[in-house]
């Protein structure tokens, strides 16, 4: 089961997560209403009403924060307000268990793979396509809450320019990466590097990515290999806004930074019910 505890600076790293269950922190049910419910709602309600997760809330203590609780989109709760930590009552019956289908779509090899079959796909060289990338990564200048991810087959293809421009990014965004054979851990100060093994699948592919709570877009390619001059290199290309596509995209990208960790538990508090 995939558990994830949201709080307010965890909202761009939902889209990576797929969880089964949600669970609001105490301080998004406990906070005064605000202008920023409304992007907490929609970042929540967003993965729940794509993957069927279950959105739980925790530290209800009146009915302020039940209703605010249910506004959020919870439908289990925790909290005083359901009852006080105690004794078990001798003989009452076991609680539910939370039975979840934790069975999920075969993963992709590669961020391309994503896209291989689209009707959108094309032909272009190098040259013509440097503009869409620029482009991806300038929105990381124009909203905070950006992750975006460039994957350039060799570290060599990371170029001073492209340095430059990461590093601009990673004041800002909330996570950059760059990915390549012979990319070093930290390529450029704030970005996060992972070096590709020879036989990734990976290192045929060009790969920019963009995506937050509010938005995803992405540069995905495949080299066909031609000798040459860089610029004139030709790539099987889409540039896809298509959600469910960029988000597949970028987890294969994070999953190659980003080293697993065994999930945590969760913590067990006092009073639980259906919200």
């Amino acid at each position: 089961m995939r558990y994830l505890v949201v709080a307010l600076g965890l909202l761009t790293r939902l889209v990576f997560v797929e969880p089964d269950v949600i669970n609001l922190d105490l301080s998004l049910i406990q906070r005064r209403p605000s202008a920023d419910q409304g992007r907490i709602m929609s970042a929540v309600l967003a993965p729940s009403e794509e993957s069927g997760a279950i959105i739980l809330a925790e530290g209800i203590e009146n009915e302020r924060h039940l209703e605010q609780a249910l506004t959020l989109g919870a439908t289990i709760g925790q909290g005083w307000h359901f009852g006080r930590p105690g004794n078990l009552i001798p003989g009452a019956p076991p609680a539910k268990s939370l039975c979840i289908d934790t069975q999920r779509a075969p993963v992709p090899a590669s961020p391309f793979s994503v896209v291989r079959d689209s009707a959108r796909l094309r032909v272009g060289r190098c040259d013509v396509l440097l503009g869409i990338p620029a482009h991806l990564e300038s929105l990381g200048h124009q909203a905070d809450d950006l992750v975006v991810l460039g994957s350039f087959q060799h570290a060599n293809r990371f170029t001073p320019a492209t340095r430059r421009r990461y590093e601009a990014l990673a004041n800002r965004c909330p996570l950059v990466g760059g990915l390549g054979v012979g990319m070093p851990s930290v390529p450029a100060p704030g970005v996060r590097g992972a070096n590709l093994h020879t036989n990734d699948s990976l290192i045929d592919e060009w790969a920019v990515v963009v995506v937050g709570a509010h938005y995803a877009g992405a540069l995905l390619a495949r080299d066909l290999g031609d000798d040459g001059p860089r610029g004139d290199r030709r790539f099987a290309f889409v540039v896809t806004h298509d959600r469910k596509a960029v988000v597949a995209a970028a987890r294969l990208l994070m999953a190659r930074i980003t080293p697993q960790h065994p999930h945590g538990a969760a913590n067990h508090g006092a009073g639980t019910r259906q919200a």
